[in-house]
Order: structure tokens, then sequence, then C-alpha cells
């Protein structure tokens, strides 16, 4: 019971992670940027913590010859789908942005977990975790997308879908690298026997990935004197922080309760959380009402998180 909470805990971070990188964003003029910010800070927190509780950085250089290639790739996984919100909502708007990864999120732990990819423990796919599923994506259905389309009908907007296809994949495709990621790095954590150390290792390699992004293809790195100075909030550069206990959360969760429970839990919290900050207009959002339709939603959630846990 105690996996299942720290899972939904740490899912309501990542919508203040996302607030705070969208307000980065806007002070240093690029997602790159922002999210290279976002993850040196991470990193460099994950490092003190290592330290604490290893005492070292290093790993064993067995590592490259007694484990699969794919152990290193989670950092990059990260860098996808950190930035990829970030890009997508323009295109997109904020309700796509939202249902499509958490789609396939869901998607790509089911099939992880059914087929125990990535080392991760198998938990067979049965027909009543299938409609545990069908309800889960219908609940967030409700509380994402039944709203917007309410609205837009209301206030008689025109529909401006046009060729929209590529990128709703790409959310979708973004959605599954998470998951993906969760169960890399879970795994990552098992062999090294400390969660914290795989996600330092994670963040390290999302870190160079992003610098390499940011000074050889982009050149701008110097938008990172950006962030700082008057007028910027302190907290403006913390999205990392809850980041990086994320990650970790999530490497230490996934070999006990499976991918699947793990990715479920964490995004039932996030979108508790994304409601209570519209709700209450908290970190500078707009002030909206939470409407019947969501709280049926937020209903069938937790009807969908029993039926996947307990089947």
């Amino acid at each position: 019971m105690l996996y299942l909470v720290i899972a939904l805990l740490i899912g309501v971070g990542i919508p203040v992670q996302t607030a705070i990188n969208s307000r980065l964003r806007g002070y240093v003029l690029s997602p790159f940027v922002a999210s290279f910010i976002s993850f040196s800070t991470g990193m460099l927190f994950l490092a003190i913590v290592t330290l604490v509780t290893k005492q070292t950085l290093l790993f064993p250089k067995e590592l490259f010859t007694s484990q699969p290639a794919w152990i290193w790739i989670g950092g990059l996984l990260g860098v996808v789908a950190l930035t990829g919100n970030i890009l997508l909502f323009p295109k997109l708007g904020g309700v796509q942005t939202v249902l499509l990864p958490i789609m396939g999120q869901i998607m790509a732990s089911m099939l992880i977990d059914s087929f125990g990819l990535f080392n991760s423990p198998v938990q067979p796919f049965t027909l009543l975790r299938g409609i545990g599923i069908a309800v889960l994506v219908l609940g967030l259905i409700c509380i994402v997308l039944l709203p917007n389309m309410m609205s837009r009908r209301t206030s008689h907007k025109p529909s401006t879908d046009n060729s929209k296809l590529p990128y709703q994949l790409f959310g979708i495709g973004a959605g599954m690298l998470m998951a993906t990621q969760a169960a890399v790095n879970g795994h990552l954590g098992s062999v090294l026997n400390s969660p914290i150390h795989a996600a330092f290792i994670s963040f390290l390699v999302g870190m160079i990935v992003l610098f390499i992004l940011v000074t050889a293809v982009f050149r701008k790195l110097s938008n990172v004197k950006l962030a700082f100075g008057s007028g910027r909030p302190w907290w403006i550069v913390t999205g990392g922080l809850l980041g990086s206990m994320f990650v970790m959360g999530m490497a230490a969760l996934v070999p006990v309760i499976g991918t699947g429970m793990a990715v479920i839990l964490s995004l039932f919290g996030q979108i508790l959380c994304s409601l209570l900050i519209d709700r209450f207009g908290l970190l500078g959002a707009k002030k909206t009402t939470i409407t019947p339709i969501q709280l049926l939603g937020i209903a069938l959630m937790v009807v969908g998180v029993i039926l996947v846990e307990l089947f």
C-alpha cells in the first residue's frame, strides 16, 4: 500500500514541474534551454543524494559488457518527454497536449508489463485488467477532453484542427517513451542496487544530450543567463528537483509494483494536481471550475485503478 501512495505522490509533482518549466521557457526563449537548466538542476541534486547514500558517482565498468545497451537510454527518453509537451502545446493546445502523452504512457506500460520488457515484472493482461484500462481511458476523456468539447460547442467556435496528425502521433509516442524510461531506469536501479544512482545517470545522460543540442545545434547556451537576475523568481530553476524525484521514485517502484501500476498511479496524481492548480489558480494559473463531468472522470479513474491493481 505504501508503494501505491508513493506512486501517487510523485505524480503530483509533475504538473508543478511543467508549470515552472513553462514559465522558465518564457525567460530563456527556448524549450531546449529550459530543459537543459531543468536537467542540470536535477542532476546536481541527484549527484549530492547519490554521494550521501553511496559515497560514489562511479559505477562498475562491467555494466558495459554484462548489461544490455538500452540501460543507458533513460536520459535520452527523458529529454524527449520533457521537451515534447513544450513543443506540442502551441500546435495542439492544452487538452491534447495532456491527453495524448497519457494515452501513450498507458499503452506502453501495459505492453511492457504483459511481455516483461526491459526486465520488468510480468503482469499478465487479463480481461478485467483490459476493462480497467478502458475505464481509465474513459475517465481521462471525461476529465480532459469532454469539458473542452462542451465549452467549444457552447461558444460556437469553429474547429481549427488542420493536419495535426503528425503532432498527435508524436504526443502519443512521447508518452510511450516516458513509460519506457520508467522501465529502463527501474532495471538500472536494480542492477546498481540504488534507484537514486540510476536516476543520477539518467539525468546525466539527458543533460549531456541537451548540452550538445543547446551548444552545437541551436547555439543558445548564452540564453541560460536569462534565467537569473532581477525580476526572476528564485524557484524558476527548481523544476529539475521535482523531475529528479519523479525519475528516482519511478526507478524504485517499477521493480516492485510493475511499470503499469507505477505509471497509472503517477498519472492519477498528475491529473488530480492539475485540476487543483486550475481550480485554485495556483502558480499563476487561471482559475477554472471543476465540472461534474470531471468529477465523474475522477471516479472512473479510481474504479479503473482498482480493476488494474486487483486483477
